[in-house]
């Protein structure tokens, strides 16, 4: 189950989001948790910080992006010590996106980053979405992927190239990629030999809609 923060804001969303965790819960499922900090919809920020810590120890996955771990920590995001302070023990892995830059991941066993992969951007929203299902389309085949470093990378990989490619079309649903488009993206060559023509990476995504007719 995957879910955020918004919901948390007022009622009857709220209860109704925590009755269904716990039947995920109850149920065997992993709980996956993106704050998707808004805090234009929180009547203050100290609410906010308040409700998106209150559910913060059931999840088993945890994604953050930099600027929200300055929200809610006050510390620096690049700090593995200050981002440890968010991990908690039923936690299984925990993710800090930045932009473009990557991630760093944080489970029991091992931490790291994966780096991002450079595109030319037009439209950040819904990058972090794209990311999060990104990663658990390959969770979902096998979570084991967590508890393997190699493994747990190649899907990070695949995580930020859904959130880059994302980044080069405007509006979130849109520019959602699927998977060939992704593996096209993580397949391409060095920004320096691939062109904007090439559907083989940026803009592929478009090429491939005004060509579905040719692909079907």
């Amino acid at each position: 189950m995957h879910y955020g923060s918004i919901s948390l804001i007022t009622e009857p969303s709220r209860s109704t989001h925590m009755e269904a965790m716990r039947i995920a819960r109850e149920g065997g499922c992993m709980l996956s948790y993106d704050p998707n900090l808004r805090l234009p919809l929180w009547p203050s920020p100290e609410a906010a910080k308040d409700g998106i810590k209150s559910i913060w120890d059931q999840a088993d996955i945890i994604k953050v992006s930099d600027e929200e771990v300055v929200f809610l920590t006050g510390g620096d995001p690049k700090s593995d010590d200050n981002n440890m302070r968010m991990f908690h023990p039923r936690c299984k892995l925990m993710l800090v996106t930045e932009g473009g830059e990557g991630c760093r991941y944080y489970t029991q066993k091992f931490k790291g980053k994966v780096g991002g992969i450079k595109v030319q951007v037009v439209d950040t929203t819904g990058a972090g979405d794209a990311f999060c299902a990104g990663l658990l389309s390959n969770l979902a085949k096998d979570f084991g992927i967590i508890d393997d470093e190699p493994r747990l990378r190649e899907a990070l990989k695949f995580a930020n190239a859904c959130g880059a490619i994302t980044t080069t079309e405007r509006g979130a649903i849109p520019s959602m990629p699927d998977r060939d488009t992704v593996s096209r993206m993580i397949r391409r060559p060095s920004a320096a030999q691939s062109s904007t023509t090439d559907p083989s990476w940026q803009g592929y995504q478009r090429w491939r809609f005004r060509h579905s007719s040719i692909l079907e």
